[in-house]
C-alpha cells in the first residue's frame, strides 16, 4: 500500500496523473476506479488497486533493463490495463508511444522504429497479424502481453510480471516541459508525425476541461474511442485521473451497446460516424414519420425520448460530445429533436484536442463547433485558416524540425490546417481542411465539406465522400445505407430528387455530376477510413480518378 510521506510535489504547475492516481490511492482506496467488463460481468479495480499494478508495472519495465525517458511503445485497444500501463509509464519516467490498434504492420513499425521505442505492450486486440509481424521481425524489441486471450505472443507476461515483484518506491518529478508522450497523427495523407507532448500542456489542458464542464459527484465515463487518440487520451482518461471520476470499458464491438447499458456513463463521447450509425438503428426500428407523430403527443412525447436514451444506455449522461471529424448539422438537430443535446468540440493532436466546446449546449449554435475553451484565443488569417494560441500547445514534431517550424507563425500561433469563420458571438464554423479543397479542370476551387454536410441533411446514406481534382466536374461517391429491402430503383430516384436539389443551391462550376455507389463499405481495414475513422479522401481521388474522368454522358447515378 501508499504511504502518505511517499507523495511529493513535482515541478507540475498542476498535478500531473502520475500524483492523482497516488493522491486517490491514498485518500479513496477502496472506491472503485475501473471496470472492465470480461464474459459480460464487471471486473473491478479500486483506485489502490490500480496504484499498486502501476508501480509494480514499474519496477517490472525496470528488471527489464529500462530506464527512465526510454520511449515504451503500447498497442492494444481500450482496456483497464491500458490506463495502468499508461500511469506506469509517467510513475517510471517513461516516455509512452501509444500505437493505434487497428495499425498496419508498415506503420507499427515505422512508430517504433522513429520513436526508438525500447520496448512494446502489446493488449487487447482485433487481429494480432500485423503487430504480430512486428514482433517477429524485432526480436531485440522487449515485448510485454496484457491478460487478453486477444493479445500478440510476446517475451514477457503482463500479470507473471507484476505479480511476482515489489511495487517501485522511485517518484519522479516532472516539470512542466517535459516529454511525457510521442502521440502519432493518424493524418490523411503521407507519413504519421510523431506529436510531443509535453506534461505542462496536457495537465492545463485537462484541468481547463475539467473547470469548464465540471465533475458531479455521481458522474460516470465509458472509454472505448481509441486511446491512442488524443481526444480519449485527454478527455476520458485525463478527466477520470485527474477528477476522480469511476470509468467503464466495453468488452467487444458486438455488444457495445449492452455495455454501455451496463455503465450508464453520465460524460460519453463518440464521433459522427457512431451517432450516424446509433441513429439509423433507432430509424429502422421506428420509421421517421411515425417519430413525428409521436414527438408531437405531449404525454407520448417525454416517454419516447426517455425510451430512445434507454435503449442507447444514454439515460443518465448530463454531457455527450462529439468530435474528431466533420457532422452534419442535421444529425446533431435530430438528436437534439428526441432529447439528446449533443455538445460538438473541436481540437486536434497538436492542441490536445481542446480548442472549442458547443458547452453550455445552445442548440441555435448547432453547425459551429462551439466557441473557444477558457485559457484558448481564436483568430482567422488572411486566408482563412484558423490559428489558436493557449498554453496547451505540442512542443512540436520528433525529429522533424521542418513541420514543426511550419506548424507556429512567427509570434507563436498554432496553423491549425482548418479554414473557418467566427461569429459575432465567437462561435467557430469550419468549412474543412485548406487542403480537402481541390481544384476542377475548370480551375476553380470547390470546398466538399460544406456541400457534404448539406447532402446528409438530405438523405440517409452510411457514408460520403465529395472528390473533383482535376476532373471536369465534382463527383459523388456514396456508401448506401443498407435498407431493409433495399430497393435500388427507388433509391436511384431519391438521390436524382436530392442531387436536384442540392445543385440549384450551388455554383455552376460546384455542382455534382455523377453519383458512384461503391459496393464495398469504407473501413480502416481497406484504408479508407483512418483509426479515427476520417476518411482519406486523396485515396478515394486517386482510386476514383479514371471514372470520373470518363464518366458516362447523360447519366447520374451510377452502381459500382
Amino acid at each position: 500500500m501508499i504511504q502518505p510521506n511517499e507523495l511529493r510535489k513535482s515541478t507540475c504547475t498542476i498535478p500531473p496523473p502520475n500524483e492523482m492516481i497516488l493522491r486517490w490511492a491514498e485518500e479513496r482506496p477502496n472506491e472503485v476506479y475501473l471496470k472492465q467488463i470480461i464474459n459480460r460481468q464487471f471486473v473491478e479495480f479500486t483506485y489502490a488497486e490500480v496504484a499498486d499494478k502501476a508501480l509494480k508495472l514499474v519496477s517490472a519495465l525496470q528488471s527489464l533493463g529500462l530506464k527512465p525517458r526510454d520511449k515504451i511503445a503500447l498497442v492494444s485497444k481500450n482496456c483497464a490495463e491500458w490506463f495502468i500501463c499508461d500511469l506506469a509509464m509517467m510513475l517510471g519516467d517513461f516516455i509512452s508511444v501509444p500505437i493505434f490498434p487497428t495499425a498496419g504492420a508498415e506503420t507499427i513499425e515505422y512508430c517504433i522504429n522513429h520513436s526508438e521505442s525500447k520496448a512494446l505492450i502489446g493488449g487487447k486486440l482485433d487481429n494480432t497479424s500485423a503487430t504480430q509481424q512486428v514482433l517477429d521481425s524485432m526480436p531485440n524489441l522487449i515485448s510485454l502481453s496484457l491478460p487478453y486471450d486477444t493479445a500478440p505472443n510476446c517475451q514477457h507476461e503482463y500479470e507473471t510480471l507484476v505479480d511476482n515483484i515489489q511495487p517501485s518506491t522511485y517518484r519522479p518529478e516532472h516539470d512542466d516541459d517535459k516529454l511525457m508522450s510521442l502521440v502519432y497523427t493518424s493524418g490523411t495523407s503521407g507519413l504519421p508525425k510523431g506529436a510531443m507532448l509535453t506534461y505542462g500542456a496536457y495537465n492545463w489542458s485537462v484541468q481547463q476541461l475539467i473547470n469548464h464542464i465540471g465533475i458531479e459527484p455521481n458522474d460516470r465515463l465509458f472509454s472505448y474511442l481509441p486511446l491512442a487518440h488524443i481526444t480519449e487520451r485527454v478527455y476520458i482518461f485525463g478527466c477520470s485521473i485527474v477528477g476522480g471520476v469511476p470509468t467503464a470499458f466495453p468488452e467487444s464491438l458486438d455488444t457495445f451497446i449492452e455495455d454501455v447499458k451496463m455503465h450508464r456513463p453520465t460524460l460519453f463521447i463518440s464521433v459522427p460516424r457512431l451517432w450516424t450509425v446509433f441513429q439509423q438503428r433507432i430509424q429502422d426500428k421506428l420509421p421517421q414519420k411515425k417519430l413525428n407523430i409521436l414527438l408531437k403527443i405531449p404525454f407520448v412525447n417525454s416517454l419516447i425520448k426517455k425510451k430512445l436514451a434507454d435503449g442507447l444506455g444514454l439515460d443518465k449522461a448530463r454531457v455527450l460530445g462529439c468530435g474528431s471529424a466533420p457532422v452534419s448539422p442535421a444529425l446533431l438537430n435530430w438528436y437534439h429533436s428526441i432529447g439528446l443535446n449533443i455538445t460538438e468540440a473541436w481540437g486536434m493532436t497538436e492542441s490536445f484536442a481542446y480548442s472549442t466546446i458547443n458547452y453550455p449546449f445552445r442548440a441555435d449554435k448547432i453547425g459551429t463547433v462551439g466557441n473557444a475553451g477558457p485559457g484558448i484565443k481564436l483568430k482567422i488569417a488572411d486566408d482563412d485558416e484558423i490559428l489558436v494560441s493557449g498554453e496547451g500547445l505540442f512542443s512540436g514534431y520528433y525529429k522533424n524540425d521542418i513541420a514543426t517550424q511550419e506548424s507556429f507563425n512567427s509570434t507563436g500561433w498554432l496553423h491549425t490546417g482548418d479554414i473557418g469563420s467566427i461569429d459575432s458571438e465567437g462561435y467557430l464554423t469550419i468549412q474543412g481542411r485548406k487542403k480537402d479543397t481541390f481544384k476542377t479542370a475548370k480551375g476553380k476551387f470547390v470546398a466538399p465539406v460544406p456541400i457534404e454536410k448539406k447532402l446528409f441533411e438530405y438523405s440517409r446514406v452510411e457514408m460520403m465522400c465529395l472528390i473533383g481534382l482535376g476532373l471536369p466536374s465534382p463527383i459523388l461517391l456514396v456508401v448506401p445505407h443498407d435498407f431493409p429491402n433495399f430497393d435500388r430503383s427507388r433509391y436511384e430516384k431519391t438521390t436524382n430528387k436530392v442531387i436536384a436539389k442540392m445543385n440549384e443551391s450551388l455554383e455552376s462550376h460546384e455542382q455534382i455530376k455523377g453519383v458512384l455507389m461503391i459496393k464495398d463499405p469504407w473501413s480502416i481495414e481497406n484504408g479508407i477510413l483512418t483509426p479515427t475513422l476520417k476518411i482519406k479522401r486523396h485515396i478515394l481521388e486517386q482510386k476514383y480518378h479514371d471514372v470520373g474522368q470518363n464518366w458516362p454522358k447523360g447519366q447520374l447515378v451510377v452502381w459500382e
